[in-house]
């Protein structure tokens, strides 16, 4: 697979990653990042010259993104469709919904060395911080969430955060590239929430919950707003590079 200086989805991430998968991980990137626009038609054969792979796994990609309804597979090829305001509003919902029927599981098992590895991930994403690496931010952001949710072994739950967290991350890991460059000192805020979730794990006390995902959730319109700072940022890169 071509190795271009243009990805926007982090390679480190997906090493290990089918060829296909790795394509539907930078595909879904550009997609809703706004670098391939929604309407855009995509052409099996002019996206294996670009990758440089055969059709194979660009059909497992296109089959990846249209599970997550980002494209539309038709005859002559296939259409973005793209992510509007309404698609991320309800992402968040969904991950609500996740985390609420998880910290009702959480007060009834023992969370000791629960509290002890989202110490040591809130750490990383300290560190991150300190190095300006937004990447690392996100990976250890998505992590953070992914371990508290793990930790109530509820295989149904599973399946729900794993169908939504391609999305999610992307997301995520536009918004966070964002923030390192227009609005640093909110990492200061972002930190703080995720020291609540751990003091509500933690103490177990419902209330401190509620703050947490209150302070967490609340922020889905700056998720939105960032989105559409990513995009434009993204254009002016693009315009400097012609």
């Amino acid at each position: 697979m071509s190795k271009s200086k243009d990805f926007l989805y982090p390679e480190k991430w997906i090493a290990s990653a089918s060829t296909g998968g790795r394509l539907a991980c930078e595909l879904r990137m550009r997609i809703i990042s706004g670098v391939i626009e929604k309407g855009t038609v995509l052409s099996e054969n002019k996206l294996a010259l670009e990758f440089e792979v055969s059709r194979s796994p660009i059909r497992e990609a296109l089959k990846i993104l249209a599970s997550e309804n980002i494209i539309r597979l038709e005859r002559m090829g296939a259409v973005v469709v793209g992510l509007t305001e309404k698609d991320i509003k309800e992402i968040y919902d969904v991950r609500l919904l996740i985390e609420t029927f998880v910290y009702e599981r959480i007060v009834k098992i023992d969370t000791t060395e629960l509290v002890r590895e989202l110490s040591k991930i809130l750490e990383m994403m300290e560190v991150a911080i300190k190095y300006k690496d937004a990447d690392e931010f996100s990976y250890q952001d998505v992590l953070f969430h992914e371990t508290i949710i793990r930790s109530i072994d509820h295989s149904y739950i599973m399946l729900i955060w794993n169908n939504t967290k391609p999305v999610m991350e992307s997301l995520i890991l536009l918004s966070m590239r964002m923030r390192l460059v227009e609005k640093y000192d909110d990492f200061t805020r972002i930190l703080s929430n995720h020291e609540i979730y751990i003091k509500a794990i933690n103490t177990k006390d419902r209330d401190i919950m509620i703050q947490a995902l209150h302070q967490n959730f609340d922020d889905v319109q700056g998720k939105v707003t960032d989105l559409w700072m990513s995009q434009q940022m993204l254009a002016k890169r693009k315009e400097r590079k012609v």
